[in-house]
């Protein structure tokens, strides 16, 4: 049985991988769309806001489905939504299609895969779900690694519309081979679970609780920073000029991009398995306030190639994890019963902050002429919910799990 969850895991992360370009490299598309449809960069990002805000707002939709369809069949028809997504992007010719494309289709098939496999995940690893979450949550955050630099040189040689159609294909054909593994585990799998938390609670009692809207918040202000750099680096890029030098023969922007997945996605597991040890909320103290400390440096240093590169990839370090201490204190706090659902509205939390991260940042930066006012909103959201998670959340974690005994 423990072999036979690591090959899930191993599943798991081509899945998550395979499905991860439509949001980590769209930055490497604005500049080519921005031309190809004449529009402004707040309206452009709308379709990355799309994308996220669907991807979130289908995740609750998905742990109902998942109540009745096979899991792997869910995860294949979401990676067969993502790829077509592209494909069909790639014949569009106006705003609104691309929209619809790129941003609807993509987030519903984004969305079906995310929430499935980090609920399989967390199925197969009942006694460490920070490091389950986190593994799963890294294969989505590392998986664009292997498309960034592919996909900076085919836009080069041939344009968006034949890369995004061609890498369509690709994350189809990868998604459906890696989905084709997955199951779902025996109940002996569970057996470390306790009784109470296979019960666990319902999800229409967590979301009246306050202690779950506290960790909405915190997670929708600390997706709204990351996003921002995710949506935007190539705009942030341009604006330092840094985007065409280069750094030891290869160019700053897709090498910063490269360098980014790779934290963004050790991050999640990392500080998964540090949560597991040290707790939830003294882990999320640290790591955001490293990623406040990040941005006010790459903010100060951002004109210099090498500290541009560097510094981004400490951003995602200290960003990335949300998507592993969250999902774990969640359910942590309220059990397995309704797990996927739970967490599927948590994740909406990430649909808020691309709203902010992505149009609302735009229109921020083109107001203002400078980059200083949104990464002033990001810092000083960093440092809120870092405070919020030792003040606010341990507390209410702690009078809440001691009425459960």
């Amino acid at each position: 049985m423990k072999n036979s969850r690591w090959w899930q895991m191993a599943a798991g992360l081509a899945c998550m991988a395979s499905i991860s370009s439509p949001q980590y490299v769209w930055t490497l598309f604005t500049p080519m769309l921005k031309t190809e449809f004449g529009t402004s960069a707040a309206a452009l990002q709308v379709t990355f806001s799309l994308l996220i805000v669907l991807q979130t707002l289908f995740s609750p939709i998905q742990g109902w489905i998942g109540r009745h369809v096979a899991a792997r069949t869910l995860i294949m028809a979401g990676v067969a939504l993502t790829g077509l997504s592209w494909v069909v992007t790639a014949q569009v010719h106006s705003l609104n299609m691309l929209y619809l494309s790129y941003g609807i289709l993509g987030g519903a098939g984004t969305g079906i895969v995310y929430v499935g496999v980090v609920s399989l995940l967390m199925q197969w690893f009942p006694e460490r779900r920070g490091m389950a979450a986190g593994a799963a949550a890294a294969g989505y955050g590392m998986g664009a690694m292997l498309t960034t630099f592919p996909i900076s040189y085919m836009l080069a040689a041939s344009g968006w519309r034949e890369t995004m159609g061609a890498f369509g294909v690709v994350i189809i054909a990868a998604g459906l081979v890696a989905a084709w593994f997955l199951k779902v585990p025996a109940f002996s799998s569970l057996e470390q679970a306790s009784p109470s938390e296979e019960e666990g609670y319902s999800t229409s009692f967590v979301v009246k609780t306050p202690l779950f809207w506290v960790m909405f918040l915190m997670m929708a202000t600390m997706a709204t920073s990351g996003l921002m750099v995710t949506s935007q680096l190539a705009q942030i890029a341009n604006d330092f000029n840094v985007a065409h030098l280069t750094i030891l023969g290869m160019a700053a922007l897709p090498l910063a991009m490269t360098l980014d997945r790779i934290a963004n996605g050790l991050t999640r597991p990392l500080f998964g398995w540090i949560s597991d040890h040290l707790g939830r909320e003294r882990t999320m103290a640290f790591a955001f306030t490293l990623e406040a400390i990040a941005l006010t440096c790459w903010l100060a240093l951002a004109h210099h190639p090498v500290a541009f590169v560097l510094l981004s990839g400490v951003v995602f370090l200290g960003w990335g994890e949300i998507f592993s201490l969250f999902p774990a204190t969640l359910t942590d706090t309220f059990g397995t019963k309704d797990a996927s659902r739970n967490y599927g509205l948590l994740y909406m939390a990430q649909g808020v902050g691309a709203v902010f991260g992505g149009p609302l940042a735009a229109w921020m930066h083109q107001a203002s002429g400078n980059w200083h006012p949104v990464f002033a909103c990001a810092i000083g959201g960093d440092l809120l919910t870092a405070l919020l998670a030792i003040l606010v959340l341990k507390p209410m974690r702690h009078r809440f799990m001691r009425g459960r005994v």
